[in-house]
């Protein structure tokens, strides 16, 4: 199988490695970054990932803001599947940033303060739309779905099958518990807290449901920001030798 790997051009003169890894690694794990600087050509970045589905995710951006430049991104990898292999769907499996929905994706962008258009929002929908959403990662919100319910609602129970009156009332519980035992503190606790939230249905309905409108993904990443625990990118951005201007963009929430 080909490598995963995608272009990158008009991107501005003052983007360095570090603004470009922390940009794409919302797209997936990345491999490596390199740049080709041709004479006479507008300056390149060849970024390579460790999956083909974070790929189709990048080309989603093509055409987006970044550093005030309308960026470029091609690449010659045909998709090879849905979401790469899928053999394991355990609900405790780690997921990584590639199993995510491209809507949820695109709502982490927002959060974080970069611009995207409503027409890369509707793509991210397309794709969901056309692929659908990774079994690993239903798997996964599958679990956080008892899970939560169990500790907010008691044995047996669930978010998914409860009425928002009641999500409302087990709440104070449920943020008692965690405050205890700090479920939610783990590398993809936004799920978990939010999803022991009041609007918990609605945050289940749009990660694991392909219908939705490009409302939905800003009002997902309203939520995102006011919980202020972001589920980000884990990969560590690659040493750079000097530290190089950049236009403003999003800050990491503290």
């Amino acid at each position: 199988m080909s490598q995963a790997v995608i272009e990158v051009s008009g991107f501005s003169p003052f983007t360095g490695e570090t603004d470009l890894h922390d940009f794409f690694s919302y797209c997936g794990k990345i491999k490596s970054i390199e740049f080709k600087d041709d004479e006479g050509k507008p300056k390149t970045a060849v970024i390579t990932f460790e999956k083909h589905s974070a790929v189709q995710t990048a080309l989603m951006l093509n055409g987006g803001p970044l550093d005030g430049n309308t960026i470029t991104v091609t690449s010659n990898v045909e998709p090879a599947d849905n979401h790469d292999t899928e053999e394991h769907h355990h609900p405790q499996a780690h997921i990584d940033q590639s199993d995510k929905p491209r809507a949820g994706i695109a709502a982490e962008y927002l959060a974080k303060g970069y611009k995207l258009s409503d027409h890369i929002l509707q793509r991210a929908i397309e794709i969901d739309n056309k692929q659908g959403i990774s079994k690993k990662f239903l798997a996964y919100m599958s679990g956080l779905d008892k899970s939560v319910g169990q500790r907010a609602l008691g044995p047996d129970q669930t978010v998914s099958g409860k009425v928002h009156t009641t999500l409302k009332e087990a709440h104070t519980r449920v943020k008692s518990i965690d405050e205890q035992k700090g479920y939610t503190k783990s590398a993809h606790g936004y799920y978990a807290k939010a999803l022991a939230s009041p609007l918990g249905q609605s945050v289940l309905a749009f990660y694991t449901s392909t219908s939705k409108q490009v409302r939905d993904i800003h009002e997902e990443a309203v939520r995102i920001k006011e919980h202020k625990v972001t589920p980000t990118p884990t990969s560590p951005p690659p040493p750079e030798p000097a530290a190089t201007p950049s236009a403003q963009h999003a800050e990491p929430s503290k």
